[in-house]
C-alpha cells in the first residue's frame, strides 16, 4: 500500500470511529438435534464451546496486529426451533439458558439464534419457541431472539404477526432489556452477523466466520470535501468510501476463518450507528443538505446513500451479504434522537425511510401502554414494505412500561437511550384478529 494510504486508514480508525463492528461466527446445531432434550443441550453446548474456543482470542489478536478495533465477537446459530423440535420439551427456556452459558464459556458478547421461521406456517416447536421468548430473553444475559414472520415469497403470516404482538408486551414486562434483544422479519437472511436478529441458516456451512463493517463517521468526513457539489459526486463520494471500509472488513475476516481454521462467509457492509458522538447515520444525511434527519427529502438522501454503500461493497468482496447498507435505529445514533427530540422525526417518516435502507423499525421506544394489536399493525406494516419491495425489513420496538411520549429510555452501551415515540392512537384490532395469511405478491413467480 502507498503512504498516503495507510495514513488515510488510521485516520478513519482514530478520528472518523471506523471499525469492525462484529466478527460473528455461525454455527449449525443440525448433528446436536436429539429425542432427550437434555442430550441435545449437553451436545450444543459441547459443540459452542468447542468451535469458538478461540474466536475471542483471534479478535484481539487481530486487533492488536493491526490497529483495527473490533467491537463485538458474536455467535449465531441454527433456529432453535428447528434443534428442540425433535425433542418432548413444552418449553425452551432450558436451551437459551444453555445457549447464555455457552456464549459466556467463550467470552462472546452475544449469542444469536433463539429464533424461529414462521413466514407460511408453524411446524412443531415453533409455537413453543415463540412463547418461550419472553421468559428466555428475562433468564438470559446475551442470548438474542429473531422471529421471521414474512417474506416475498410466502406474503405475512398474520396468525404470526398477532402472536408476536402479545409477544413483545409480555417481554416488556418480563424484563427491560428483553425487547432491545427481539427482532421480526420479514425476508430474514442466514448470513447476518448483527445482533440480535442474528441466526445460522441451514443453507450454511458447518462453521462460517461473517463480518460486519461500519463506518459512520468515514463516510460523513467524506462528503464534508464535496460539499456543494452534484448527487452524482455525493454517489461517487460514498461509494469509493464504502469500497475502502469493505477492502478492511474482508482482510479481518479471511484472516480470521484462517486462523480459526473455518470458511469465510461474508462481509455485511451496513452503516451502524452508534450514540458516540461521530459515529451517526442522521449527520450523514444532514451532510447531504438537509436542515433535519426527518424533512422532506430525507428518503431521497437515504435512498442514494443506501445504494452507494452497496455498490461500492459489492466491488471491493467477492463475498458481500447480511443486511448491507444503512441502518437507522433511533436509540443508537445520536442524530436520530436529537431529530426526534425536536419534532423533525416520527414514526411515520420512519417507516417511509425503511422503504429504501436496510432492516427497518429500530429500537424505537413506544409508550408502554400501546396495544399488542398496535404492535403487531405496526409489524404488519413493516413486513409488507419487505414483502412488496423484496428486501429485508424488521421491526425491535421496545414498549416503555410506565412511560409515555416524551421520556426517555436510558439503555446502555451500544443500546443508548430512545425518546418515547408516539404511536397512532387509532385501534387496529380488529384488522390483527383477522388472522390467516397476506398472500405473497404476483412478482414473487418467478419460475
Amino acid at each position: 500500500m502507498e503512504t498516503n494510504q495507510i495514513l488515510e486508514t488510521i485516520r478513519m480508525i482514530e478520528e472518523e470511529k471506523l471499525d469492525i463492528r462484529t466478527i460473528t461466527m455461525g454455527i449449525s446445531l443440525l448433528d446436536c438435534i436429539d429425542s432427550d432434550g437434555q442430550k441435545a443441550r449437553e451436545k450444543i453446548y459441547k459443540k459452542i464451546v468447542t468451535k469458538a474456543a478461540d474466536l475471542v482470542k483471534v479478535g484481539e489478536e487481530i486487533e492488536s496486529e493491526f490497529g483495527i478495533p473490533i467491537i463485538n465477537k458474536r455467535i449465531s446459530v441454527t433456529p432453535i426451533s428447528i434443534i428442540a423440535a425433535a425433542s418432548a420439551d413444552n418449553d425452551y427456556v432450558a436451551y437459551a439458558k444453555t445457549l447464555d452459558e455457552a456464549a459466556k464459556a467463550t467470552g462472546v458478547d452475544f449469542i444469536g439464534g433463539f429464533s424461529s421461521l414462521v413466514q407460511k406456517g408453524y411446524q412443531y416447536g415453533d409455537d413453543i419457541l415463540i412463547n418461550s421468548i419472553p421468559e428466555a430473553l428475562a433468564q438470559t444475559d446475551i442470548v438474542c431472539s429473531s422471529v421471521n414472520i414474512g417474506s416475498t415469497r410466502s406474503g405475512i403470516n398474520m396468525d404470526a404477526v398477532r402472536h408476536m404482538g402479545y409477544v413483545i408486551k409480555k417481554t416488556a414486562d418480563l424484563s427491560e432489556l428483553g425487547c432491545a434483544k427481539l427482532v421480526v422479519f420479514a425476508n430474514a437472511v442466514e448470513d447476518n452477523p448483527f445482533m440480535a436478529g442474528a441466526f445460522h441458516g441451514v443453507g450454511e456451512a458447518d462453521c462460517v466466520i461473517n463480518v460486519g463493517v461500519s463506518g459512520p463517521g468515514v463516510v460523513k468526513r467524506a462528503l464534508e470535501k464535496v460539499k456543494g457539489e452534484p448527487f452524482d459526486v455525493v454517489a461517487e463520494t460514498v461509494k469509493k468510501t464504502a469500497f475502502k471500509i469493505t477492502r478492511m472488513g474482508q482482510l479481518v475476516g479471511k484472516i480470521a476463518s484462517k486462523r480459526l481454521d473455518v470458511h469465510f462467509g461474508i462481509v455485511d457492509l451496513s452503516l451502524a450507528p452508534t450514540p458516540a458522538v461521530g459515529d451517526s447515520v442522521a449527520h450523514i444525511l444532514e451532510e447531504m443538505g438537509l436542515e433535519s434527519v426527518g424533512t422532506h427529502g430525507t428518503t431521497a438522501a437515504l435512498a442514494l446513500l443506501n445504494d452507494a454503500v452497496k455498490k461500492g461493497g459489492v466491488m471491493a468482496c467477492e463475498h458481500v451479504g447480511g443486511l448491507s447498507g444503512a441502518f437507522i435505529p433511533v436509540s443508537e445514533d445520536a442524530g436520530m434522537i436529537d431529530a426526534v427530540n425536536r419534532g423533525a422525526l416520527n414514526l411515520e417518516k420512519l417507516e417511509a425511510m425503511t422503504a429504501v435502507c436496510s432492516v427497518g423499525l429500530d429500537m424505537i421506544a413506544v409508550p408502554g401502554d400501546t396495544p399488542a394489536e398496535t404492535i403487531a399493525a405496526i409489524i404488519a406494516d413493516e413486513a409488507a414494505i419487505g414483502m412488496i419491495n423484496n428486501k429485508t425489513t424488521a421491526v425491535r420496538l421496545l414498549p416503555a412500561k410506565g412511560r409515555k411520549v416524551g421520556d426517555t429510555v436510558e439503555l446502555g452501551g451500544l443500546l443508548g437511550s430512545a425518546p418515547v415515540m408516539a404511536v397512532n392512537p387509532f385501534a387496529s384490532t380488529d384488522f390483527i384478529l383477522r388472522g390467516g395469511r397476506i398472500p405473497a405478491p404476483i412478482h414473487s413467480f418467478k419460475n
